[in-house]
């Protein structure tokens, strides 16, 4: 819990600023401040290229989802087959792919030119954008068929804050800071139990009688 929701609230709570890991986000700017190795979450990158496609009629982007399954199902198969990495001809044949399909969304979206005197950022169509996002993080989203110990999507994170934003839609706001932060606490320790393999009931009644989890003596 923070009252800032920019790198300030990040840096308070010391994971990102101390990890040497890849991590998997939906490519808020924030993030890529910090000199890590970055995924993008792809369910993300799916819904846009959903809505490219069903509202917006774009024929790249049923295309694009269609590859970027077929590559998740090539590595979910490969990795249940004991198989380290896809092959070099396969890792290039879905990057000519990929880059195909960028082509074919540059030759019906083009960038929205100034049509008056006015000051600030032009604004782009969503489909432009997502275009944009795709080529330059191109790595970043298919960083999991490169490296088959990092998920095609970040659920587990999606999982974690699901809670918040229902508590958040029932009960409303939290009547006070302290409050926020007791129920952020409680969230977190459960979850980290799950994550731990460790039944919440158990870890729940292991805390009130002053032994709770800790993640770190796990891995001792």
């Amino acid at each position: 819990m923070h009252q800032r929701r920019g790198q300030e609230a990040i840096d308070y709570i010391g994971i990102l600023s101390n990890f040497h890991g890849t991590v998997i986000h939906d490519c808020w700017g924030p993030y890529f401040k910090y000199p890590i190795k970055h995924g993008l979450c792809n369910a993300h990158i799916l819904r846009e290229l959903i809505f490219a496609a069903e509202e917006d009629k774009q024929p790249f982007a049923k295309k694009m989802k269609k590859l970027l399954l077929k590559i998740k199902t090539v590595v979910n198969q490969a990795r249940v087959h004991g198989r380290p990495s896809l092959s070099v001809s396969t890792l290039l044949s879905y990057e000519k792919q990929y880059e195909e399909l960028l082509r074919l969304g540059d030759r019906h979206n083009h960038r929205t030119k100034r049509v008056a005197i006015k000051r600030g950022r032009v604004k782009q169509t969503k489909t432009f954008n997502l275009l944009k996002r795709l080529r330059l993080y191109r790595d970043a989203i298919l960083v999991f068929m490169y490296d088959f110990e990092i998920p095609f999507t970040n659920n587990l994170g999606e999982r974690d804050i699901r809670m918040f934003k229902v508590r958040q839609k029932i009960s409303g706001t939290f009547r006070s800071i302290r409050g926020a932060e007791i129920f952020c606490r409680i969230r977190g320790y459960i979850s980290t139990a799950r994550k731990n393999g460790i039944r919440v009931f158990t870890s729940i009644q292991n805390a009130l009688e002053g032994n709770p989890l800790t993640p770190l003596a796990q891995f001792d």
